[in-house]
């Protein structure tokens, strides 16, 4: 394994930790009118190994139409609780593939697809990630307010967390 192959392992991996407790992404695309459009989405995944984001829409939604006219995406995930803030930039096609649908299908998506994978409004959305953004802010609520009341008594930016942007091939 050369060193790109190990970095970019090694960031998909932080990406993964930072947002797979996280159930629902914003997913944001161009929708008809040239206005940017977000839905709620689940994210499927198990992983990130492949580099892919999964959601599964339904086919009565526009939602598939556009991506197809218009693949850009953005998905938005936050954690405020952990203070965990990802954006997450990629182009989304269909995929039609009914192995990856039956690895990723679960007993919540048979809540919205009863027909399980077989389900004819049933799409699969991946998103093969081409950039992201992360804050993760490691430190306590306390040292946050801590560190802004010094930079405001300063005048100097507080460093809190980490702070870094992923470009993926």
């Amino acid at each position: 394994m050369d060193m790109n192959d190990y970095t970019h392992r090694k960031d998909l991996k932080h990406l993964w930790s930072l947002i797979q407790d996280i159930r629902f992404g914003m997913l944001a695309h161009r929708h008809a009118d040239g206005g940017l459009h977000a839905h709620p989405l689940t994210t499927q995944n198990k992983s990130l190994d492949d580099g892919m984001l999964y959601f599964f829409v339904n086919k009565s939604t526009e939602v598939g139409r556009r991506l197809q006219l218009d693949g850009d995406v953005c998905v938005a995930y936050s954690d405020p609780q952990k203070d965990h803030y990802v954006s997450v930039t990629g182009h989304a096609t269909l995929n039609e593939d009914r192995a990856k649908k039956e690895s990723l299908f679960n007993a919540m998506t048979k809540a919205w697809f009863p027909g399980g994978v077989d389900d004819p409004n049933l799409e699969l959305v991946q998103v093969r990630i081409t950039h992201a953004e992360y804050w993760d802010v490691k430190e306590s609520k306390i040292t946050q307010l801590v560190k802004m009341g010094r930079a405001a008594i300063t005048g100097h930016q507080p460093q809190m967390g980490e702070h870094k942007e992923v470009h993926f091939s």
